[in-house]
């Protein structure tokens, strides 16, 4: 059962949860769960289960390479057909729920489950554009649980924010994950342009996040806790983004998850306080 929850990687299946009701708490103003948001929370339980599950079975020979003891499949704890029913079942329950939210929930689900189907063969293989998808992708809830909430406009700024930290955070992983990305002939942005180059941009991309982070809520109204909320995952993101100026990758992407994990709680606090 450990190796399962390390498979479909549980916390983050959790933090996305968390995001879709963070979007619609911030949506409503007011912390609630109606039903179409609970149908959410779970779609995006299952949409991350499939997206982690299968990310996983196109990753394991790199994995192998990069020595990822912590991913049980390359490990060979978990067999390739319990994962592929994972994702099999991943995708049921993501479409599922969220046709209980409403038509144009289980429309965004399918178009999400799409790009994630395309994300581990033909989008990551691409570099940047494999890290905005996954960046679009991650961010994705927070819009997600304002669409059940009935107002999905009021997740645009959550999502844009979520999205631009996540992609800075995808270049981090690349830069740890090139050694097997390699072998497998991906081309990824520390394969093609170099891990120096990859980790300015991602230094870039963290600062500009900070900035996103600090604009756009102060324009559209978010409230003072917002603010004074956020500081700590803003002064995280510019802790790493001098890291990798230092060429210091380790432990960077854990610190950017915490980072996520304040900024969704100052969201919503900047909405209901």
């Amino acid at each position: 059962m450990a190796d399962l929850g390390r498979l479909v990687r549980l916390s983050n299946l959790l933090i996305a949860a968390v995001g879709v009701l963070a979007g619609g708490w911030i949506a409503l103003g007011r912390v609630a769960v109606p039903a179409p948001l609970g149908w959410a929370a779970v779609a995006a339980i299952g949409l991350g289960a499939f997206a982690n599950v299968l990310d996983d079975l196109w990753d394991e020979p790199g994995d192998r390479v990069n020595g990822r003891a912590d991913r049980p499949l390359a490990a060979g704890r978990v067999g390739r057909g319990t994962a592929q029913l994972c994702v099999m079942w991943g995708a049921l329950v993501g479409i599922g729920a969220s046709a209980l939210v409403g038509g144009g929930a289980a429309a965004a689900a399918l178009a999400a489950l799409v790009v994630m189907a395309l994300y581990p063969r033909v989008l990551k293989p691409r570099g940047v554009a494999g890290n905005l998808a996954v960046a679009v992708i991650a961010g994705f809830p927070l819009c997600f649980g304002a669409l059940a909430a009935g107002r999905p406009a009021a997740g645009l700024v959550p999502w844009t924010i979520a999205a631009w930290l996540h992609f800075g955070r995808e270049i981090v992983k690349d830069i740890v994950d090139a050694p097997g990305d390699r072998v497998i002939g991906r081309r990824t942005l520390p394969i093609v342009r170099g891990a120096d180059a990859a980790r300015r941009i991602a230094g870039l991309a963290l600062v500009s996040a900070v900035v996103a982070s600090v604009a756009l809520p102060w324009l559209t109204g978010y409230r003072g806790a917002y603010f004074a909320a956020a500081v700590p995952a803003q002064l995280i993101m510019l802790v790493v983004a001098w890291r990798l100026s230092r060429a210091a990758v380790v432990r960077a992407s854990g610190m950017l998850k915490l980072a996520m994990v304040i900024g969704l709680a100052a969201l919503v606090l900047g909405r209901i306080a």
